[in-house]
Formats: structure tokens, sequence, C-alpha cells
């Protein structure tokens, strides 16, 4: 986003942190889910999503706008968020779309950290993605953009079905959506780092040819932890193809010290002489 759409965006994320401070998980809950759905109702009309972020009309204006196509249809305290979305200064209408949905997605993870599942729905997020990259098959359909959101968004409820929690569904669905116009992996990569920084946690993906056992994970975490000034949320994949060694890469940071990148270093060597 450009300044003034993170300008408006963060004003309407700091409404909503007050709101959810004195709602029920459940409220919140089910704020967020009218929010993502006038995201993708946004999605849908292009022209809405004009009007609603023209800068040629007052902000007044554009919420009352909004008011009289939602009024009754959602929230009270969804539509009180949403207004305070639209009044506001937005660079682009797909800004404007960004900003609906990022504000959906945040009330769904902060409804569940409010109810303690904020943990368990970041690593439900890694893990159903880890599952989709190792089945190419599950991988093409999920990601397939000719067929319907609601198409693949049932596939995945069906696979989630008595797995997940409600809310890991949920964001899974935003991730089939598009989520930031990302493809649906890099959206659950987004949503699994949401998850960890609303818990003030960075997150290392750590690639290994056998799984580290639970200490070796521990000393890890605790050891990036002090480079990074912060806790580390680690996220293990099994690789048999590094052949040993560990992998490392936390935001664009990359420690590769596996057996197979000093192989590869010596292949290249050799063939450089």
């Amino acid at each position: 986003m450009q300044a003034a759409s993170r300008e408006s965006y963060k004003v309407a994320a700091e409404r909503l942190d007050a709101y959810v401070r004195g709602a029920e998980p459940s409220a919140v809950a089910t704020t967020a889910d009218d929010i993502l759905s006038v995201a993708d109702l946004l999605r849908r009309e292009p022209r809405l999503r004009r009007a609603l972020s023209d800068p040629a009309r007052s902000g007044a204006d554009r919420s009352g706008l909004l008011g009289e196509m939602l009024r009754g249809k959602i929230g009270a305290e969804s539509l009180d968020l949403l207004a305070s979305l639209v009044s506001g200064r937005w660079s682009a209408p797909s800004e404007l779309l960004d900003g609906v949905e990022r504000l959906g997605v945040e009330a769904l993870l902060a409804s569940a950290d409010k109810a303690g599942d904020l943990g368990e729905v970041e690593d439900e997020l890694f893990r159903f993605g880890q599952v989709v990259a190792g089945q190419s098959a599950l991988s093409n359909a999920l990601a397939d953009p000719i067929a319907p959101v609601g198409q693949r968004a049932a596939l995945a409820r069906e696979l989630l079905a008595g797995k997940a929690r409600p809310i890991t569904v949920r964001l899974v669905e935003a991730a089939l959506g598009g989520f930031g116009g990302r493809s649906f992996t890099g959206a659950l990569t987004r949503l699994v780092e949401l998850a960890a920084d609303r818990r003030d946690r960075q997150v290392a993906y750590v690639t290994v040819a056998a799984p580290l056992s639970d200490e070796e994970e521990r000393r890890l975490g605790a050891r990036l932890s002090e480079m990074y000034g912060r806790e580390v949320s680690v996220k293990q994949t099994v690789d048999p193809e590094v052949l040993g060694g560990v992998s490392v890469r936390v935001g664009s940071d990359l420690y590769d010290g596996t057996v197979l990148r000093r192989l590869n270093e010596t292949r290249n060597a050799l063939a450089k002489r």
C-alpha cells in the first residue's frame, strides 16, 4: 500500500483493536465474516470499488454510500469498521479492497487470539500448506484459477473437516480467494506470518533431511530468538533431498547449511577449473 492507504488502514485497524478488547471471540468472528463478505462484493464489483475510494467524493459521502447499501445486512460493528475504512484516503481502488480483506483477516486472527487458539490456528495453516505442497494433484486443484472459488473452498472444507478449527478453515477460504492478490500458496504463507506477528513472533522456515527432535527445535528457536530479539515460531519442513544439515529462512535472511548446498558449491567450483 502507498502512504495514504496505509494511514487509512491504520485508523481502521486501531478501531478494530479497540472493539476486540470488549467483545466475545464469537462476536469478533461474526464481524470478520461480515467484513470478508464485503471484500468478496468489492472484488466482484469494480465500479463499487471505484465509488468507495473516489478522492473526488468526501469521506462522509463514501461512508454514507456504504451505509445505504449495507445497513441491516451486516452487523453494526462491522459497518462501523468498514465506514472508518472507506472514509479514509485510498491511493487506488485495489488498495481499498486489500484493506477490507486485511481487516477481515485480522479480525479472524483476533477472534482466535481471544479464544486462546491463535497458536494452533497458525500451526494448522502451516501444516495444511505442507500437505498441499506434498501432493501435486491436490495443489493443482486448489490453485486452479479457472475453477470457481466456491468449488475449491468446498474441497478444502472437506479435507479439513474435523482436523482444523473453524477459524483456520475460514482463513484457508480467504487464501483460496487470493488474499492480497497472492497465489494460494503465497496467501497461506502470509496468513501464517500474520498469525505469528499477532503473537509478536517471527517465523523461521526450517528445512531438514530428517525431523528435528523437540529439544533440537527448542534450541534452534532459542538461538534464533537471541539473534532477532524476538520470539521465533519454527516451522519445520522435511526434505530428504537436502541430504543433511539445516536450512533456515527468516524473512529475507537465508542460512543454508545443508549438505546439498555444499555439494552444489563443490560441483560449481570444479566446473570452473
